[in-house]
């Protein structure tokens, strides 16, 4: 069945800009990239497929599109609830990355301690948040009790929603 995560990929405005950020910043290695010229239907198209690993092995990828094939993409700054990008790094790693993140005018957000892990905030040049989230010492303890309740949590949520609306 499902082993892992191979590699998530996002639209991205420019190549070098996103290499920038995910490479230079983060420290994720660019490891392909190669130009698609014509789809899988045989449609000509000009789309750049770039692939940045991380250590275990899984990647995020970015397209960038020439023109508008497959059609007009909104980049725009991405609330955390729409879509944002969660990637794991050492606790230890927290506090340098958020003050280099400062340093060098990145929109910067947190830590937020969310209980289990804590997290810093990050902005692509694409508009996505980018987390970097460290696992407490009693995350996995946690992540089981609340496996047990996970269920249980998500019917009420159904149940009651309808009262949000």
């Amino acid at each position: 069945m499902i082993k892992g995560l191979h590699h998530a990929a996002y639209r991205c405005r420019d190549s070098e800009e996103t290499r920038k950020f995910y490479e230079d910043f983060l420290g994720l290695p660019l490891i392909n990239a190669f130009e698609i010229t014509e789809t899988k239907t045989g449609r000509a198209t000009h789309v750049l497929h770039s692939f940045y690993a991380m250590d275990d092995g899984s990647c995020l990828a970015f397209f960038e599109v020439c023109g508008d094939d497959p059609g007009p993409f909104e980049f725009k700054p991405q609330h955390d609830y729409d879509l944002h990008i969660a990637v794991e790094v050492a606790h230890a790693d927290l506090e340098p990355m958020r003050a280099r993140g400062l340093a060098a005018g990145i929109e910067t957000r947190g830590p937020a301690d969310h209980g289990f892990i804590d997290s810093i905030y990050f902005r692509d040049p694409n508009g996505y948040v980018v987390e970097l989230t460290a696992k407490r010492p009693d995350h996995d303890d946690q992540i089981a009790r609340a496996r047990e309740r996970a269920g249980d949590r998500l019917a009420a949520w159904q149940r009651a929603k309808v009262d949000y609306r």
